[in-house]
């Protein structure tokens, strides 16, 4: 910093590089003391944040800082800022008119979201282990030691479907479809919610298992002209399927299975006849192996809702077994 001599009267330049303070005199300048008694900052962070070049101070002939008087209001923002927990980046932005306060605040708040759901699954898997008997409590601890972070969960799940769709799909209907198949990690998770995560999470690693599904998939590629077309024909199935899934309704035949039917034989090319209806149901025979329907009552237990995608599905897969037997109870 040049030195001025506190004699001479001469307009002194105290802006930031890329700011537009206006020059002041030297005798109208503020000493470190008055500054820090005027804004309630210690004389030692001043220094600090003069060092990190959030604000600005020159030097008189004997060493000593002197201030603009408008670095009182730019101290207090810094101050009230720091208060909130921004770090210096943040402020340096807001200072610089590079970014908003509010903008740099929504950035935090975010960023802290983040860190409090970390915080709120660490708790609960905490509290499944410590809530775990003795003789089960070294594989949930092993189990849950695999998935630290919820969103790491998530990611395990949906790269599992990701690699089991060989057909292709828009992005658009793959992010529908994981919205669907895929819960949300809870923002305040119970133990059972971690633990159910963490077996999802588990069951998606399995290598078998998208071995299994890489398979079925490569036959339907053959069978299936338009996989989003039954993928949206299923759907429509599914919805309708819904409510009676919802009032425990048993499968049976109906419009919801016709629906069902029908959006599988168009992409086959095929009629709803009796015949087909046999083909569908060793077509969609891993739909109801006990691993996805493991799968599903485990989304269940994650999100919460009686209902799911899979739920909906399996009543229709079940629905299309009773079609073909419909003497059974």
């Amino acid at each position: 910093m040049p030195e001025i001599d506190p004699r001479r009267s001469e307009d002194i330049d105290l802006r930031m590089p890329g700011s537009a303070r206006p020059r002041v005199l030297l005798e109208d300048t503020l000493g470190i003391g008055d500054l820090s008694r005027m804004t309630g900052v210690p004389v030692r962070t001043i220094r600090f944040y003069c060092d990190e070049g959030l604000i600005d101070s020159i030097r008189s002939t004997g060493g000593h800082r002197r201030f603009d008087p408008a670095t009182v209001e730019r101290l207090g923002l810094v101050r009230r800022l720091r208060g909130l927990g921004l770090g210096l980046t943040s402020i340096r932005h807001v200072l610089r008119g590079e970014r908003s306060v509010g903008e740099v605040v929504a950035a935090e708040r975010a960023a802290l979201d983040v860190r409090l759901a970390d915080l709120a699954w660490r708790r609960a898997s905490l509290r499944a282990v410590e809530e775990a008997g003795p003789a089960e409590r070294a594989a949930r601890l092993e189990l849950l030691a695999a998935v630290e972070r919820g969103p790491a969960a998530r990611d395990v799940v949906v790269d599992f479907w990701r690699r089991a769709m060989l057909a292709p799909i828009s992005g658009e209907m793959f992010a529908a479809f994981v919205a669907m198949a895929v819960p949300e990690p809870p923002i305040e998770p119970t133990p059972p919610q971690v633990v159910a995560y963490a077996e999802l999470a588990a069951l998606a690693a399995d290598r078998s298992l998208t071995r299994r599904l890489l398979e079925r998939a490569r036959v339907n590629i053959e069978l299936i002209s338009d996989e989003e077309a039954l993928m949206s024909g299923v759907g429509e199935a599914c919805a309708l399927a819904e409510p009676l899934v919802l009032a425990g309704e048993r499968p049976r035949e109906g419009p919801e299975l016709d629906r069902f039917v029908a959006a599988h034989a168009s992409v086959r090319g095929r009629g709803d006849t009796p015949e087909f209806r046999r083909r569908l149901l060793a077509d969609v025979a891993h739909d109801r192996e006990p691993w996805m329907r493991r799968y599903w009552r485990l989304v269940t237990e994650v999100s919460g809702e009686v209902v799911t995608l899979g739920s909906t599905h399996l009543w229709l897969a079940d629905s299309l077994e009773r079609s073909l037997t419909p003497h059974r109870l």
